[in-house]
Formats: C-alpha cells, sequence, structure tokens
C-alpha cells in the first residue's frame, strides 16, 4: 500500500491514514509543507512557519498486512483515509473491509473525487472541491472539474452519505466562489455539510493568508443555500493528544 503516515487521537478513538500519490497538482495543497498530520506536538506549528519553504518526502510505507497489525492493536471508532489521493491505492478496500469487520468502524474517504474507488465498506465521502468555475479549478488544480461534479451527483443519487470541503483564498477562491461552491451542493443536497478552510500560504504561492473575518464571511454566504455550514479560520486548538503511530 501507499500508507507513509498513521496518526491516532486516543481520547477519541480516532485513527488518520495517509496515502502518498496524486492525480492531482493543486497550488495550495498543504502537502508542499507538511506531509505528516498537523495536530502533532512536533508538527502542530509547521505548517505556519514562513522559513519552511518545502517539505519532505516518505521514507517508507506500510503493506496491507503491516497497516492491518498495526491499526489491530488499536481502538478504533473512526477511520479516515486521507492524503494526497488515498482513492488511488489498489488496496484501499481490503483495509477498509478489514476495519469494519474488526471495529465496526465508522470509515470516511476524503479525495478529490477524480477515481472512485469501492465505496462497499466506506461509510462517507468527502469531497475537496476547490471551486465549480471550470477554468479556476483547471489554474488551480490541472484538470476540468466536470468528472468530479459528476461523480459527486452520481454518488448522492446512489445514497452514499457525503461532505464537502473547500479552501478560501483571497481574491483567488473568495467569497463569490465559496458561494457559487454551495449553490452546486444545494443543487444536489441542500442538508450536505460543508467546510470552508482558511488557506494557509504553501509553495511560493502570491495569496496571503485570510483573516478569520474573512473565511467567516464567505461562510456566511455559503450559509444562504446549505443547512451545514462550519469553517476553521486557522485558529483552532487541538483539544485532545494525538500520537504518531507510523
Amino acid at each position: 500500500m501507499n500508507i507513509y503516515h498513521i496518526a491516532y487521537a486516543p481520547m477519541i478513538k480516532s485513527v488518520h491514514l495517509y496515502l502518498w500519490g496524486c492525480n492531482l497538482n493543486c497550488r495550495g495543497c498543504v502537502l508542499k509543507k507538511e506531509i505528516y498530520d498537523p495536530h502533532l506536538e512536533e508538527t502542530k506549528d509547521a505548517l505556519f512557519k514562513e522559513e519552511r519553504k518545502t517539505a519532505q518526502t516518505p521514507q517508507s510505507f506500510l503493506d496491507l498486512e503491516q497497516a492491518m497489525e498495526i491499526l489491530g492493536g488499536l481502538e478504533v471508532k473512526t477511520v479516515i483515509f486521507t492524503g494526497a489521493e488515498p482513492s488511488l491505492d489498489p488496496q484501499l478496500p481490503q483495509l477498509a473491509e478489514f476495519l469494519h469487520r474488526e471495529f465496526r468502524s465508522c470509515n470516511i474517504l476524503f479525495t478529490n473525487g477524480f477515481n472512485l474507488t469501492d465505496l462497499e465498506h466506506i461509510d462517507k465521502v468527502v469531497f475537496g472541491i476547490p471551486a465549480v468555475t471550470d477554468s479556476l479549478y483547471r489554474h488551480y488544480t490541472g484538470k476540468s472539474n466536470n468528472t468530479v461534479l459528476n461523480n459527486f451527483v452520481r454518488l448522492n443519487q446512489s445514497g452514499t452519505k457525503l461532505g464537502v470541503q473547500s479552501i478560501y483564498i483571497p481574491e483567488y477562491i473568495d467569497s463569490l466562489e465559496i458561494e457559487n461552491i454551495a449553490k452546486f451542493i444545494a443543487e444536489v443536497d441542500e442538508g450536505i455539510p460543508y467546510i470552508i478552510n482558511a488557506y494557509i500560504p504553501v509553495g511560493g504561492n502570491p495569496w496571503r493568508q485570510p483573516t478569520a473575518e474573512e473565511v467567516e464571511e464567505a461562510a456566511t454566504r455559503a450559509k444562504r443555500h446549505l443547512l451545514n455550514v462550519s469553517y476553521l479560520a486557522g485558529s483552532a486548538e487541538v483539544k485532545f493528544e494525538v500520537l504518531r503511530v507510523f
């Protein structure tokens, strides 16, 4: 498998599985600055250090059996498959099945939505949708968003539990585009949860970090169309201990 990192929060029995490899080249990807879980004691400040320009690359990976052995020694309620792009790993469905069988866990897949893997043992799919305006999406990711938006609609029609995340970037992916994304989601189902994250400067981009007020204003506009909108303005404190398991 492409698992290069596992983070675990014992208090809430939550596991984050980080998988390497992606099919997009997003300009604002935080992996360009830090590839490990940002809630760890040793990484929690890394994303906000201006002098940290480039992230490292993984030094080792787990195979399926190793991953199952490590996870089998934990108490698990929730598993989040994240990364890069976890859906590209052909053994992800097997690991998700193991977790369901072993723990009856809630398995959540974070994905850009281009590649829809076997979702039989995935309980929720959270799409990262940076833009619904195709030209803006192309500029940010390098690809058109047609496949992603069609997959989102198709999964909703199949009864899959969905969520959406976007990044607010001042003067780029701003309140207007955030509201456009909210309108698209509402056309599918106004009850789908939508999370807006504040941009963290990475990769030598020209964009600044937004203020909390700017992110809040974008969330207010999204709430005109959706029933469940939340946001992270970049200043939230970690409320529980997060450990590096691998």
